[in-house]
């Protein structure tokens, strides 16, 4: 019998490419769209951004000759993913809604769905590959470096790496979407989307403000205290950030702490910014222990750096070999060891470097 395979299609170029290769290699594919319950505006009227993604989605799959499913997932997307991005803004942290999705959408719902509807393998377009570490499975950095998405996936519960394919991992984007244009998949030529998929445009201000979220301007003071300006609300900055202050210093200063409590930045000079290391919760792991040195990245398109790594009471400790700047509460500190993916955290404290 054939191994049978669902794949979860957006319509868009990755995943498409994905269940044509599975179809290729002999599996049993259907597809199945995540139903999100998204829109945008379109001149003067809201379109359902829905039905774009499963019009797309669908029509690859009649192409390919394969069932096409939708899965409802708007109250689990409203309750594991956008409740919480809310909520992390106004305690002043920085959340990445993806890692959450990935875990709870892509990794344990439709999971879960391709069980009950007798699929035992879950695919994504994704950019990773499976292999060992320590004789224990893991993911492992893909071909394509630049496409690499194990940092948002390190969430995905342990158990289930083996339930999960990535046909993309050995593949580069040239290579790819020079397979969807020589098989005339329709996803071909579609544009990838960089936003986040429900704040189309990054306009995070207008969206926290549609979710009743009102920042109010306050203080920003340097880190005695001394008030240096005014802030418009602290959802408008980032760790690290240094345009926009809109205040006068004799060297430039950045954002060093966002103080949800009492409503006000704190910045510093350049030095002040860098970070000893961090303690991270909520803690998942891919392997029974992690060795004594590791490499971390700190945020998405952070480069991997040095770093020495314990976990205690479920909660994980890393130390840099060398201070790192703008270590952002509310981010995932993702960990490595040789291209091997071995688990990670959200970001809770930064440990100042002394």
């Amino acid at each position: 019998m054939k191994k049978k395979v669902l794949v979860a299609m957006s319509g868009g170029l990755d995943s498409s490419v994905a269940a044509y290769l599975l179809l290729r290699k002999g599996y049993d594919v259907a597809g199945i769209t995540m139903c999100l319950g998204l829109h945008h505006a379109a001149g003067a009227k809201k379109r359902t951004e829905d039905i774009g993604a499963i019009a797309d989605a669908r029509r690859v799959c009649r192409m390919l000759g394969v069932a096409h499913y939708i899965m409802d997932c708007r109250a689990l997307l409203r309750r594991e993913v956008i409740d919480d991005f809310v909520a992390e803004y106004a305690a002043g942290r920085t959340p990445n809604p993806c890692v959450r999705c990935n875990r709870y959408l892509k990794f344990g719902a439709l999971l879960r769905q391709a069980h009950a509807l007798g699929f035992p393998y879950l695919a994504t377009g994704h950019y990773a590959m499976h292999g060992t570490y320590q004789q224990q499975p893991v993911l492992r950095r893909p071909k394509d470096l630049h496409k690499d998405q194990t940092y948002f996936l390190y969430g995905i519960p342990k158990q289930a790496l083996r339930r999960v394919i990535f046909p993309l991992g050995r593949l580069t984007r040239d290579e790819v979407l020079h397979i969807a244009r020589a098989a005339r998949l329709p996803a071909a030529d579609k544009p990838q989307s960089q936003d986040i998929c429900f704040i189309p445009g990054k306009d995070y201000a207008r969206f926290l403000a549609s979710e009743g979220y009102r920042s109010t301007p306050g203080d920003i003071t340097d880190d005695r205290g001394v008030i240096l300006g005014k802030h418009k609300g602290i959802i408008h900055y980032t760790i690290g950030q240094r345009g926009g202050l809109g205040i006068s210093s004799s060297e430039p200063m950045y954002v060093r702490d966002i103080d949800a409590l009492r409503n006000r930045l704190v910045v510093c000079g350049r030095k002040g910014l860098a970070a000893g290391g961090l303690t991270a919760g909520h803690v998942n792991l891919h392997v029974h222990k992690l060795p004594a040195r590791v490499s971390v990245k700190i945020r998405y398109g952070h480069a991997a750096v040095p770093a020495r790594a314990r976990l205690r009471n479920g909660n994980l400790t890393v130390m840099f070999d060398r201070a790192q700047d703008a270590v952002t509460p509310g981010q995932s500190a993702v960990l490595y060891d040789r291209g091997a993916l071995l688990g990670g955290g959200v970001i809770e404290r930064v440990i100042r470097s002394s």
